[in-house]
């Protein structure tokens, strides 16, 4: 028996579900990317606004790429499972804030429709760093991509978020409507200045007038969002069936602790963001910032060293001292780059960060955030390590890290288990390391291919990494900063 508006009468009196007349809401929003993160986060903020009376904030949901959300979550009305988990406790809530999930391949015109509605104020975006189709190097669409190609001959089928966002705003323009707060909530320095960049350039490709338009009355604030939401597994599905007496597949599971900061610059009409947890402000990069390099860049660190030594949770890295003491580091060296916001205490946060990765019902497993490393890096860990070299700082910890990214190229574990490099940028990194000798060699071209070119010292730190990575392994290279042996 699935979850459905039908079985709700039959779940547990203590399971939350929503108060409030699901079909009175209006789709407010329209979400670009509707993966288990935006489910846990994003939409968890706008099912309070809903709750709270305000039926303005209803989500259609928008699948770039696979139906399989669609197919999970139409079985179901819509409706799915948030299960909060923390130790041995966890708390199921009933989420129905999405209205309905759109898949863009299968009828691209039904979703720039739903954007181009009048009852549509707010467009959200989690389409993971890759979803921008951005050159790194130079912040520019990626022309030579056969979507953002497509997308820049013509848009009659839009194909890329910055396709269906230039076609629905063409639309919302010619018939005299308002215009969009677009947020991006990806994890990218400057994330709302990216998002408006790359739509800017494909509405300038199209039509001048357009882009000018959008340039004059759209908002694309920044934003900083916080959750942890590791991938559901089939025993995820099979407990939560247990615990509430039906089937869910849709479900998401996440830890209790959630931040979103928008930078305030809205085009029009939102929900009292305030009132349900969300930061507003002036300037989001701080907030950004620290979140990227202490929070993200550990866990890049944890998901290569980890990974490589066997630990398939982060909870288990944290879970020894040598792993726990390495994270200290790593933030010893991170912090002196930060300029925190006035609401963030560096020393609380960082006591809480390690509380959270300790988490053990999480179950968050290090290949999930391995994942896409070529477009997570530079933030994560390239940056502050740059910045570290600036300021004259030591960087053992950081670069340990960078190495291990390189040596998870090489597709084995240290105990020579091989798995799959899952990365965009995966075939230009093996073509790359194919032609590199020593460690010095293959660090120089793995980072080449991110368009990071490090200076000597670095340079030389990495490989030392690297080499020592690849003789004994992730556990002893991680050990040495305890001062203990593996």
């Amino acid at each position: 028996m699935r979850l459905s508006n039908a079985t709700l009468g039959t779940l547990p009196a203590s399971v939350a579900r929503p108060a409030y007349d699901r079909a009175a809401v209006s789709p407010g929003v329209v979400h670009l990317g509707i993966g288990a993160f935006h489910r846990a986060h994003q939409a968890a903020v706008f099912e309070a606004a809903l709750a709270s009376g305000d039926l303005r904030w209803g989500v259609i949901g928008v699948s770039l790429r696979s139906a399989s959300v669609r197919d999970q979550m139409d079985p179901q009305d819509g409706l799915y499972t948030l299960l909060v988990r923390e130790g041995d406790e966890q708390t199921p809530q009933i989420m129905g804030a999405v209205q309905r999930v759109l898949v863009a391949p299968e009828d691209p015109e039904a979703v720039v429709a739903a954007l181009a509605s009048p009852d549509t104020h707010l467009v959200t975006l989690t389409v993971t760093e890759k979803g921008y189709c951005l050159d790194r190097k130079t912040g520019k669409l990626m022309a030579q991509d056969a979507d953002v190609a497509a997308d820049l001959a013509g848009l009659e089928r839009p194909r890329t978020a910055a396709g269906f966002l230039v076609a629905a705003l063409g639309r919302r323009r010619a018939q005299g409507q308002a215009p969009l707060s677009i947020l991006s909530c990806d994890n990218l320095p400057h994330n709302g200045a990216l998002l408006k960049g790359a739509v800017f350039a494909m509405a300038e490709a199209h039509d001048p007038a357009l882009a000018a338009w959008i340039a004059e009355t759209c908002t694309f604030p920044a934003t900083m969002v916080d959750r942890i939401v590791p991938a559901t597994t089939e025993e995820d599905i099979a407990g939560l069936a247990a615990l509430i007496g039906v089937e869910d597949r849709a479900m998401v599971k996440a830890e209790p602790f959630l931040q979103w900061v928008i930078e305030d610059a809205f085009a029009g009409e939102r929900p009292d963001f305030a009132a349900f947890g969300v930061q507003l402000t002036d300037a989001v990069a701080p907030w950004e910032e620290a979140k990227l390099r202490l929070l993200n860049g550990a866990h890049s660190a944890i998901a290569y060293l980890g990974g490589l030594a066997g630990d398939q949770f982060v909870h288990e890295f944290v879970g020894t001292a040598q792993g726990l003491l390495f994270v200290e580091r790593l933030w010893d060296e991170v912090v002196p780059t930060l300029d925190p916001p006035a609401g963030l205490d560096v020393v609380a946060y960082r006591k809480e960060l390690m509380a959270r990765f300790a988490n053990s019902a999480l179950q968050h497993r290090t290949r999930q955030i391995a994942m896409d490393g070529s477009q997570k890096l530079p933030q994560r860990l390239l940056a502050p390590l740059s910045a570290v070299r600036e300021q004259g700082g030591s960087f053992a910890a950081i670069t340990l890290g960078v190495a291990a990214w390189v040596r998870w190229q090489a597709g084995k574990t240290d105990a020579g288990e091989a798995f799959a490099i899952d990365d965009p940028a995966a075939a230009a990194l093996a073509a790359a390391l194919a032609s590199a000798g020593n460690p010095r060699e293959r660090v120089a071209a793995a980072l080449g291919v991110l368009g990071f070119v490090p200076d000597e010292d670095v340079l030389s730190a990495i490989a030392t990494h690297l080499a020592h990575l690849e003789t004994s392994g992730a556990r002893a290279a991680v050990a040495e900063f305890s001062g203990e042996t593996a």
